[in-house]
């Protein structure tokens, strides 16, 4: 893979010269277009040490308005970064539409440092780089254009190189010990950067190897094929691909998951009111427990208008410290949300170890209110699912604990609560035109919710139905969920 990097490329000064001037004049107007044109790019600049990573980095940000240009230079995670998932810290960095990101170090490098370590098995690098495979596939399919650039030194070319840096002062401070032992174990490095790049190097997003021996070609060569993608994906936007319509299939019977459920479930005032203050009592002791400071808990509250999401919450935090605990309650994305991919804004909000996420809606809203009402095409809510899945497998991985809720009521009590709200002051802000608009529709968000719990209740992450037609019941069944888990965990 790596042979075409070590033939020995160079540049002379005198096409430098000519070449440059009219390069970063092309990069400029692309630059400036891709403001109006409103999809993101993404530059990651990987590769062996010593072989100008940083310096290719400047000279993009030379040639260009940096001003439009967000640059990330990644050293190890920090505290906050490592009580999150492990793709966390590389979400929160996403460029937004109109913008260029450059990583210098990306979700390549921990992975690859990993296993060239000996700390990890050659099946975990497999499993990392699937699912970066399928990050990026997924940046793709949101409208990012994904650049890939691995900046190649054969080993004689990395040892000269460094011992250069190391014998002048003025670029001593560059070369580490770290930067030697890695010398020591570059066809270890090699290898596994090989497996690395072969099993992400994909149609839409391939890797670009860059021989780093001479500087003038190593970026000659960058910025030529920046402007070259930067500029056909300008000139030619990928076409839209025809949706071959999908539709739930028919029950031959009519029963379905929500169906089956038994909304006739009650529980008394008196029993309500005693299992209350004992569950949330229990609730409030497994938080102080000194297991708890290990995770982070996120909890998932979807279901029907007025089906008690609210008041299934407030039972909950009741019990909990006020510090350890965020209410995110999640309505139509801002302006700054919609310039990121979908899930941006919920990877933003997940808890540190020792803290309580609460999620008032979700990421679901794509298989439900965005594809029952049309916001989005039919091709993203159906990949929807697959994302969703891997974003919450990410999140148990880093030792969350995820609850995902469902709470369930017919159409007649929906309709008395709509009735209840409506007649009351201090509720009236809770009903609006659209939930009474929503209730038209009822058949079609069965279909997608019903869809929605046969593709997203999986092994890690369950959905828990809560039959909340009396509200005493649902909210006891959501406190005996959650401190049942917790039990189990702690």
């Amino acid at each position: 893979m790596f042979e075409s990097a070590e033939l020995g490329h160079k540049v002379s000064k005198e096409v430098w010269d000519r070449e440059v001037p009219a390069l970063r004049e092309a990069l400029l107007d692309a630059q400036y277009d891709l403001a109006a044109a409103k999809f993101p790019v993404v530059i990651l600049v990987a590769g062996v040490d010593g072989a100008g990573k940083s310096e290719t980095v400047n000279t993009l940000n030379e040639w260009m308005d940096p001003r439009h240009i967000q640059t990330h230079g990644l050293a190890e995670p920090s505290d906050e970064e490592r009580e999150r998932p492990h793709m966390y810290r590389y979400w929160r960095m996403l460029p937004p539409k109109g913008k260029i990101g450059i990583f210098d170090g990306s979700w390549y490098t921990w992975p690859i440092l990993e296993r060239a370590c000996g700390r990890s098995k050659t099946s975990d690098l497999d499993q990392d780089m699937a699912r970066v495979a399928r990050f990026e596939q997924m940046l793709i399919h949101e409208g990012a254009l994904v650049l890939k650039f691995w900046m190649h030194l054969g080993k004689d070319a990395q040892k000269k190189r460094l011992k250069g840096l190391e014998k002048d002062p003025k670029t001593r401070w560059r070369v580490t010990p770290r930067d030697w032992k890695h010398f020591e174990m570059y066809d270890t490095f090699r290898q596994v950067s090989e497996r690395a790049l072969r099993s992400t190097s994909t149609g839409d997003a391939p890797w670009i190897v860059v021989e780093a021996t001479d500087a003038r070609y190593q970026r000659l060569t960058v910025g030529k094929i920046l402007l070259e993608r930067l500029r056909a994906r300008l000139d030619h936007p990928a076409p839209v691909v025809p949706v071959i319509p999908t539709h739930p299939r028919p029950s031959l019977d009519g029963m379905n998951v929500l169906r089956a459920l038994d909304l006739t479930k009650r529980l008394d005032k008196k029993d309500y009111e005693d299992e209350l203050l004992t569950l949330q009592g229990r609730l409030n002791l497994l938080t102080r427990h000194r297991n708890f400071q290990k995770h982070a808990v996120v909890l998932v509250f979807e279901g029907v208008d007025a089906a008690g999401k609210g008041g299934g919450i407030r039972r909950i935090t009741q019990a909990l410290d006020a510090r350890m605990y965020h209410i995110h309650p999640i309505a139509a994305p801002t302006e700054e949300e919609r310039a990121q991919p979908y899930l941006w804004r919920f990877w933003r909000h997940l808890p540190r170890r020792g803290r309580v996420a609460i999620f008032d809606r979700s990421w679901y809203g794509r298989v439900l209110v965005e594809r029952v009402e049309g916001y989005c095409a039919e091709t993203d809510w159906q990949r929807a699912y697959s994302e969703i899945n891997e974003f919450e497998d990410q999140i148990v991985r880093s030792r969350s604990l995820l609850l995902k809720f469902w709470l369930s009521i017919s159409q007649e009590e929906q309709l008395r609560r709509f009735e209840e709200r409506q007649a009351t002051p201090f509720k009236r802000f809770k009903i609006t035109e659209e939930d009474w608009r929503n209730r038209e529709k009822w058949p079609a968000y069965e279909a997608a919710i019903c869809d929605m719990l046969d593709r997203t209740s999986t092994e890690i992450a369950p959905w828990t139905l809560v039959e909340s037609e009396d509200k005493y019941y649902g909210r006891i069944k959501i406190l005996k969920t959650l401190v049942q888990r917790l039990e189990d965990e702690l």
